[in-house]
């Protein structure tokens, strides 16, 4: 690993433990790297469902890895900040696949990766499988020479299984082993209350993530519960989309342009983005 590399890899790794919360964007393209670049966030992340849509596909693993790398390359060669990737459930159960390809992760320049404890079909992996699947990330990143940051998701919450004193004892247990395997970060999506999100800081020693939706509490507030990292996952995306369904809406409906003038970016400080910058298709 090169100094850059190692440099970005310890930056990313003390935002997780700093007097501020890490509010964390997830790009699906260049553009949207570059433009969370500009505005000031000290790294990004990417988002599976972002990336897999743009491209044509739904999420859930419907994307070929070579195409998900492939923009996970572009995202980071386009911004000189650290990218932790979202590689959904590692695209491979097999060990020796799975160390393969973490690999071939860490080549493209990313310092973290999720890794999600559910099927694409919204079932739970069983708690041992997932914690083994773990071990073997940690293992094939330390065969790399990369501290990488392994952001571990529980999605008992996310997926509403159990009673609430149930989704809270087994989401602190899964949190439990996955930390003894090797993560260095819990992410739990769904969880919105303060109470459960106070609990949850409180009984898993490792930094907490969770998912910015429209009823999680905001920054500030989530800062002072002791929550580690924020991230929007495809949120940025979907609001994307939907402005371009209000333009198209418009146009056929009203045959008027507000939707896409207004407030916009002119052509010359989107393409300014894009200038003087390292070439992506490298």
């Amino acid at each position: 690993m090169n100094k850059s590399y190692q440099e970005k890899t310890s930056l990313f790794r003390g935002l997780h433990h700093g007097p501020s919360i890490l509010v964390l964007p997830n790009a699906w393209d260049a553009a949207s790297a570059k433009i969370f670049s500009a505005v000031g966030f000290p790294a990004l992340a990417t988002t599976s469902a972002g990336i897999a849509n743009c491209l044509g596909y739904p999420d859930g693993e419907n994307i070929p890895l070579d195409e998900m790398l492939f923009m996970i390359k572009r995202i980071v060669s386009a911004v000189n900040l650290p990218v932790t990737a979202d590689m959904e459930g590692g695209y491979s159960d097999d060990p020796k696949e799975l160390s393969r390809i973490i690999a071939s992760v860490i080549d493209l320049g990313v310092v973290g990766i999720n890794l999600e404890d559910s099927t694409p079909s919204d079932e739970l992996i069983d708690i041992d499988v997932q914690a083994e699947k773990i071990r073997v990330v940690r293992g094939a990143a330390s065969s790399s020479g990369a501290d990488l940051f392994i952001n571990a998701r529980v999605d008992l919450y996310l997926l509403g299984i159990g009673s609430q004193q149930e989704r809270l004892r087994n989401t602190i247990n899964r949190a439990l082993a996955y930390r003894a395997a090797g993560a260095d970060c819990i992410f739990i999506p769904g969880v919105v209350d303060e109470r459960v999100i106070e609990k949850l800081v409180k009984s898993i020693p490792a930094p907490i993530n969770v998912l910015g939706t429209l009823n999680t509490p905001p920054v500030g507030v989530l800062e002072r519960l002791g929550v580690a990292r924020v991230s929007l996952g495809s949120g940025p995306a979907r609001a994307c989309a939907t402005l371009a369904r209000r333009i198209g809406l418009e146009l056929v409906d009203r045959g008027t342009y507000s939707s896409f003038t207004q407030d916009a970016m002119s052509y010359k400080e989107m393409n300014t983005l894009f200038q003087n910058s390292k070439d992506v298709a490298q």
